[in-house]
């Protein structure tokens, strides 16, 4: 049986150390990336009021529904679940008479303070249900999310994912047996699809036909990051003990 060969820069032939620090990182990002994807599905996905994420959803999320206002589109999307049917009823009911104040005073206010400021006027961050302006400013037609929030997450997003995609490719970049053209594409490729992912929010915010693309964008860089992970994976745990010799400088040019 050969013996993997000590100081070349490999996945096979790294220390257990390293190859456990290595593995920790892929798993806890792994994990990370589904949790993701499962918030996506019950944000994103439910804007249609159906599970699972479809064309529509995105436009909604983005663009807007045109014909309702937020608070209905939400009330009948991701937060179906949070009131009774009577309750969204009479909210949907009270907004599309106009949202008048007398309203809101005897009857609309205690319905919202027995089904949702529990969180949106005790969490930081989100609207608080309890002051009517800002009610009646979601009592507006749908259009989408503001331009100041699409701001706010394209830039979180970016840099946050592009640190994962960063460190993920560059575990990915010792494996062996891969042609350093066809390495490099892979690595390239999540970092491209997220470009997409993002320019398409903003596309579809103006122009709902965009929407596909950011279906696009999530799937290539979901699938690229997991092809990684699984190669590095693999090249750390099962080659090593298939008795092979590695003797490649993967990073040498």
């Amino acid at each position: 049986m050969n013996k993997i060969q000590d100081g070349w820069l490999n996945l096979p032939s790294l220390s257990l150390p390293l190859r456990t620090l290595f593995t920790s990182y892929l798993l806890v990002t792994g994990f990370g990336l589904l949790m993701a994807g499962v918030q996506v599905l019950l944000t994103h996905g439910m804007a249609d009021g159906k599970f699972g994420v479809s064309i529509d959803d995105i436009v909604y999320s983005y663009y807007g529904n045109r014909s309702n206002s937020r608070l209905e589109s939400k009330l009948n999307g991701s937060m179906k679940d949070k009131a009774s049917i009577e309750a969204r009823t009479q909210i949907i009911q009270w907004v599309r008479n106009g949202s008048p104040e007398h309203e809101w005073r005897s009857k609309v206010k205690d319905i919202f303070k027995n089904n949702c400021t529990q969180c949106h006027g005790n969490i930081p961050g989100l609207l608080d249900f309890n002051k009517l302006e800002v009610v009646k400013h979601i009592a507006e037609i749908d259009k989408g999310v503001s331009v100041d929030s699409l701001t706010r997450v394209s830039h979180i997003h970016l840099f946050g994912i592009a640190f994962i995609f960063f460190f993920i490719g560059l575990i990915f970049s010792l494996s062996v047996g891969i042609q350093p053209w066809i390495k490099a594409a892979i690595i390239f490729i999540p970092f491209a699809f997220l470009i997409l992912d993002i320019l398409s929010w903003w596309s579809v915010k103006w122009y709902p036909n965009f929407a596909l693309f950011t279906i696009i964008g999530g799937i290539g860089y979901s699938l690229a990051s997991t092809f990684m992970m699984f190669v590095s994976l693999y090249q750390m745990w099962v080659l090593p003990f298939k008795g092979d010799t590695y003797t490649d400088n993967t990073w040498k040019g």
